[in-house]
């Protein structure tokens, strides 16, 4: 493959030009596993390569940490050569966190049968705004209380701190919710079509609902930031 700018050739399809500094790549979607992942590029809503990269997991301890770290290493690599305009990732959460901590592009979760093929459908819409503000310039509302005290305002702080998320405004407290012994819990719930979620914070018997407001244009894009958004949470050991 050539460069779409200049026409130097390139080393693997839809790298990144040395010569114009300019890129090739579209999308890079990231399908992965445990042992294996496979890193497919995007260009003009077309597959134009993919390649695999696989380890051999290691059990527990520090051999185990520094596999998963070399992998997710060679994963980021391949990435970083492309520099893509966005990273779209499935599969295995524990590969995904290490391969993120390696890289500072923003990842977009796609839940698909056929990730590529979900990716190439997407490409034709706009992105999604980024709100650039300070998570706590971001929280606002009536309501100052809330659930978990030290761990409730974590997962607030938590969602607010997303990208295409532009307020969170904290509801009131119910406490006549079911019982829950493993401490403060979060999650975003389903889109609306408005493209805005939910996020529950439950302690104990007491539950707050939360209203968040997104960037995204509808349902869609709104389970695409919820989707990220319960994976953070998860991150932060604020879901089960």
């Amino acid at each position: 493959m050539e460069c779409r700018r200049c026409g130097s050739p390139l080393d693997r399809p839809g790298d990144y030009c040395l010569v114009c500094r300019s890129g090739n790549a579209d999308a890079v979607v990231l399908e992965l596993e445990r042992d294996r992942a496979r890193v497919t590029t995007i260009v003009d809503d077309h597959v134009v390569g993919a390649r695999e990269v696989t380890t051999t997991p290691e059990g527990g301890g520090e051999a185990g940490v520094v596999e998963l770290r070399n992998f997710a290493g060679l994963v980021a690599d391949e990435v970083r050569r492309k520099r893509p305009d966005a990273v779209y990732a499935t599969g295995d959460r524990e590969v995904l966190r290490a391969v993120r901590r390696q890289l500072h592009y923003e990842f977009y979760r796609v839940e698909d049968d056929d990730p590529v093929a979900a990716v190439i459908e997407r490409q034709g819409e706009a992105p999604l705004d980024v709100v650039d503000d300070p998570p706590s310039e971001k929280i606002g509302g009536s309501h100052s209380t809330l659930v978990g005290g030290r761990e409730g305002q974590r997962a607030i702080y938590t969602a607010a701190g997303h990208p295409h998320v532009k307020k969170v405004i904290p509801g009131p407290i119910d406490a006549g919710g079911s019982g829950s012994q493993s401490g403060v819990r979060a999650k975003a719930t389903r889109a609306g079509t408005d493209g805005n979620v939910r996020l529950l914070l439950r302690d104990g018997s007491s539950v707050q609902e939360n209203r968040v407001v997104t960037t995204a244009r509808g349902k869609e894009l709104g389970e695409v930031v919820r989707a990220d958004l319960n994976e953070a949470l998860r991150e932060a050991d604020l879901q089960d």
